[in-house]
């Protein structure tokens, strides 16, 4: 049931603000429209209490596990207040990222590479170890990266992007230190493999008939960004406008290029190198080095003495004037995204039925019967309470809610692939996980936030993807770490599935990449852009000798279950579309801001699988974003249904470290548990990752389109009202008719991977 407004007069007073908003979708002012969506996001809020339930007539399994095996937290709910979206978006101060115009891409054709020598390709991987068809264990925490072989570094030496320092006090220091950089990236270019044209995205087909070792060599090639003469050039002359634009304002900077042009600019003292912050910086509480996105840009009364001392105007005036330069495709604040979690306050007693107190079992809980089924169903404990994965349908083991993955498993003859790669963009990964830290899916990761007060670990990037926690301001209300990221890896295949603990995940074999990007208070647009460009395969990471360090497992899909309350920045765009042409799918959460994912990204992002969130009815969510660009609905939980009846909240059950638990067996309470309810569209777009890794192990040489439009031929229909919500909560959207309370809300097809047909044993073909 969708959560009721208390007030009319607060109904009303959203309808207003809705109708404001057709007024103005019929104008170009996307500002203005991106605001009202944002006033409209912060409406019908109630409050929570929480209770937990005993589990009288549980499963064998999970009755004989362990506590810390099967102990979890997250109870049902009786009101949902959720902590939308809709406040005004953060950026960092002092962080500005541009793109000069019209640089040309290249890359490396994966055609052209097989008619390489085989030394030749042999020669430009970093080290043997990329053609171990496993992946190693993932290192442990605090490991530093591993030194490169001699022989790797006569092969592929350091070409890392340089920095370049501009002072408008010292401008021809600054104009040399430009051309030093133009020298190093020209050097970097002439070590770099002759790029050849591309033809068309990397296909697997075309590496079919090469030896396995050549074939993964020719595919890391293919999917590198190559330094090109054009953008160097474009580079070039973009420093020089950038000093221009600071000596405007008396203010320093510094710059850092890349491969593909995209470059970030810090300027002043809160834009310096992250690296030179002191401890007591790095500790601060407040939010100090972010700035809330009042839309108001840079007021052109604005005296220069006012720029001076302001850091965050500073940054507007001068993403302003690099604008109005004409030089660049895109300039664009650093803008900090969220993870997509629904948050919401602690239970006040998840131990037992608030009033009451936990059942006696007395004694052993007595075994129920067993039942006898062909369906393949893992053994961990907490399987029977994992919904989402079930079938389709009505009845015993069944939810209309779930995704069919047990029927994938079961009539395909696939829990998946190592050999298929999954990277997780988002706040990292807690290795120290029970049912992850021994988990073969988890390959070696990356670091990418570069601010140490937020990378919550004391440095900036780095071989470490641990996640140390993200809670921002621990004096404010609900404030927690969310370990997002664990709980997202786990729903895709990072726990070791059938292993007797814990919970399973939807690809049981696959290769999971975690690539850290968001840390305490969020993560940086710039940090993301190149974490999706590491995990795809395209640039480098920097060791502490200063060696480049490339993702040894390039990804076959992307997961970003992160939000930000805006239109699509361009810069993320551009990452987005570097990875797609290379053969890369990218799946996207759609976001909790109950508003069109147009005002969203990267949900609202041209070329990702935008997911909405559902229940365990097959309905849309009541925080889920939506739009006719939603592709997927899948399970993303609602905390404050039991739809199932088994009295438990219909959140997604995975991994991560939490407090106030209970035993589902006995619910007696536990202080700490690794297993959690959380919802969200977060939650749900994993599940169509995870689809999508099962699809390609069922067939390796599929293309990321044929891969797609398998899963889309698989959907679910659904009818308008399991796509709709309350008129009066969801204004301007179109009355279904026949239920004039009740508006549409298009959320795409329910994930059913029952659908998928199966493959000919003899042709290759589907039956």
């Amino acid at each position: 049931m969708l959560p009721n407004l208390t007030r009319k007069t607060t109904q009303i007073a959203i309808g207003a603000a809705m109708a404001s908003l057709l007024v103005l979708s019929a104008c170009d002012q996307q500002g203005t429209r991106l605001e009202r969506a944002r006033e409209l996001a912060d409406a019908t809020l109630d409050q929570i209490s929480g209770r937990a339930v005993v589990e009288p007539d549980a499963d064998k399994t999970l009755m004989t596990a362990s506590v810390m095996d099967r102990a979890i937290a997250g109870t049902l709910v009786n009101d949902m207040t959720v902590q939308m979206a809709g406040e005004k978006s953060m950026f960092a101060i002092g962080s500005i990222i541009a793109k000069p115009k019209d640089i040309q891409p290249a890359s490396v054709d994966e055609e052209a590479l097989m008619m390489m020598d085989e030394e030749d390709v042999f020669e430009d991987i970093d080290s043997e170890e990329a053609f171990i068809e496993e992946a190693p264990a993932a290192a442990p925490p605090a490991a530093p990266a591993p030194a490169p072989s001699a022989s790797a570094e006569l092969a592929q030496p350091a070409r890392l992007m340089p920095k370049v320092k501009l002072d408008p006090e010292a401008p021809e220091e600054s104009r040399q230190q430009i051309a030093e950089a133009t020298q190093n990236l020209e050097r970097a270019a002439a070590a770099e493999p002759a790029p050849a044209p591309r033809t068309r995205s990397l296909s697997p087909r075309s590496l079919q008939a090469a030896p396995a070792p050549t074939a993964l060599a020719a595919k890391k090639l293919a999917r590198r960004s190559m330094i090109t003469g054009d953008a160097i050039r474009k580079q070039q002359d973009a420093n020089s406008v950038m000093l221009d634009t600071l000596s405007k304002y008396g203010m320093d900077g510094q710059v850092a290029l890349s491969r593909e042009g995209q470059m970030v600019i810090q300027i002043g003292a809160d834009g310096a190198d992250p690296t030179r912050f002191t401890p007591e910086q790095v500790a601060m509480v407040q939010q100090s080095f972010l700035a809330v996105d009042t839309g108001a840009g840079c007021p052109e009364t604005t005296d220069l003495v006012t720029v001076q001392s302001n850091a965050a105007l500073a940054t507007e005036c001068i993403v302003q004037d690099l604008r109005a330069s004409g030089q660049f495709e895109y300039v664009e604040k650093d803008f900090i995204f969220e993870n997509q979690f629904v948050r919401r306050p602690k239970p006040t007693d998840p131990g037992t039925t608030p009033g009451g107190s936990a059942p006696s079992t007395g004694g052993e809980p007595a075994s129920p019967p067993v039942t006898i089924t062909s369906e393949i169903t893992p053994n961990d404990p907490l399987w029977s309470l994992q919904w989402n994965f079930q079938s389709n349908g009505a009845g015993e083991g069944k939810s209309a809610g779930g995704a069919g993955f047990q029927d994938f498993w079961t009539r395909q003859a696939n829990e998946g692939s190592s050999e298929v790669v999954v990277a997780v963009v988002d706040t990292g990964l807690q290795m120290a996980h029970p049912d992850i830290k021994n988990s073969p899916n988890v390959a070696p990761g990356w670091d990418m936030v570069s601010d140490p007060r937020m990378g919550n670990d004391g440095d900036g990037r780095d071989n470490d993807p641990n996640d140390p926690g993200d809670m921002c301001d621990p004096t404010a209300p609900l404030a927690a770490n969310t370990f997002h990221g664990t709980h997202v890896a786990g729903t895709i295949g990072a726990a070791a599935s059938n292993n007797g603990t814990g919970v399973a995940g939807g690809a049981w074999n696959v290769k999971i990449v975690p690539v850290r990007a968001l840390g305490k208070c969020g993560g940086r647009l710039s940090d993301i852009n190149d974490a999706i460009r590491w995990a795809g395969g395209l640039i480098p990471g920097e060791d502490a000798e200063g060696n480049e360090v490339w993702n040894e497992n390039p990804a076959d899909i992307i997961n970003l279950s992160i939000g930000l309350f805006e239109f699509c920045p361009a810069s993320l765009q551009d990452a987005i579309d570097s990875v797609t042409d290379r053969g890369v799918i990218v799946v996207a959460a759609a976001g909790n801001a109950r508003v069109s994912t147009q005002y969203y990204a990267p949900g609202g992002c041209q070329n990702v699988i935008s997911v909405a969130a559902g229940d365990a009815r097959g309905q849309i969510a009541p925080y889920s974003n939506f739009g006719p660009n939603v592709t997927v609905i899948a399970p993303g939980g609602d905390l404050t249904r039991d739809d199932n009846g088994d009295g438990r909240p219909d959140g997604v059950l995975s991994t991560k470290a939490s407090t106030n638990c209970y035993d589902p067996v006995t619910g007696e309470g536990v202080d700490n548990c690794y297993y959690a309810y959380e919802q969200g569209t977060s939650m749900a777009a994993p599940h169509v990752a995870a689809a999508l890794a099962l699809l390609k192990a069922r067939q390796p040489s599929a293309t990321p389109d044929e891969l797609k439009a398998t899963l889309i031929a698989a959907l679910d229909p659904r009818e308008p009202l399991q796509c709709a919500g309350s008129c009066a909560l969801y204004p301007g959207t179109t009355p279904i008719p026949g239920s004039p309370d009740m508006c549409a809300r298009p959320c795409g097809g329910l994930l059913n991977l029952a659908n998928v047909p199966t493959l000919s044993t003899t042709s290759g073909g589907a039956n």
